[in-house]
C-alpha cells in the first residue's frame, strides 16, 4: 500500500505563490495586448493606402509618366486606361515606389486628391509595409517577453520576406 505524503503549505506561502502567478498571468496579458495593439497599428496604417490599390473597381485607374522627383515625391502627368477618367497634367506619387524620370507606372487615382498609387502586386506590397514593420515589432515582443521563440521566428520571418520582396518588386 502505499502511502502519499502531502505537505502543508502556509497560508503566507500560499497567497504568494497566487500572487507571483498572478503577476505572471498579467504580465502575458499585458504582453499579448501590445502585440495585438502592434498588429492593429500596422494593418490601420498599411489599409490607408491599401484599400486604394487593391479595391480599384470605380477608381480611376491609368498610367503616370514621371516627370521630375523632389526629396519625397514625384511628379508627371496621368493618362486614364480604358477611356475612363480624366487626363491630368500634374500628379504626385510617392518617391520609393519609382525609380528614374520617364518611367511609366500604373496607378490608381486616390479619390479627391492628385495623388496617385501604384498598382500590382509592387504596389500592394508596398501598401502593406507598414504591416511587415508591425510583425518584426510584434516578433521581438513574442520572443523577449512571451518566450514564443517558434512563433516569434514565423512572424519575425513572414515581415521580412515581405519586406525582402516588396524591395525586389519596386
Amino acid at each position: 500500500m502505499a502511502r502519499t505524503m502531502r505537505i502543508r503549505r502556509s497560508p503566507v506561502r500560499r497567497a504568494g505563490e497566487s500572487a507571483y502567478g498572478l503577476l505572471l498571468v498579467g504580465r502575458n496579458v499585458l504582453l499579448i495586448g501590445v502585440v495585438l495593439l502592434l498588429m492593429t497599428a500596422g494593418v490601420w496604417s498599411s489599409w490607408n493606402t491599401a484599400q486604394h490599390v487593391m479595391l480599384t473597381k470605380g477608381r480611376e485607374r491609368g498610367t503616370v509618366t514621371i516627370a521630375r522627383c523632389d526629396a519625397e515625391t514625384c511628379t508627371g502627368s496621368f493618362a486614364p486606361a480604358g477611356g475612363g477618367g480624366t487626363e491630368r497634367p500634374k500628379v504626385s506619387i510617392d518617391k520609393s515606389v519609382t525609380h528614374k524620370t520617364g518611367e511609366r507606372l500604373l496607378v490608381a487615382v486616390k479619390p479627391g486628391t492628385d495623388e496617385v498609387v501604384r498598382t500590382g502586386w509592387a504596389g500592394i506590397l508596398y501598401a502593406w509595409v507598414p504591416f511587415a514593420g508591425a510583425l518584426l515589432l510584434s516578433a521581438l515582443v513574442l520572443a523577449g517577453g512571451l518566450r514564443m521563440r517558434r512563433t516569434a521566428w514565423v512572424v519575425g520571418l513572414l515581415g521580412v520576406v515581405q519586406l525582402g520582396v516588396t524591395f525586389v518588386l519596386l
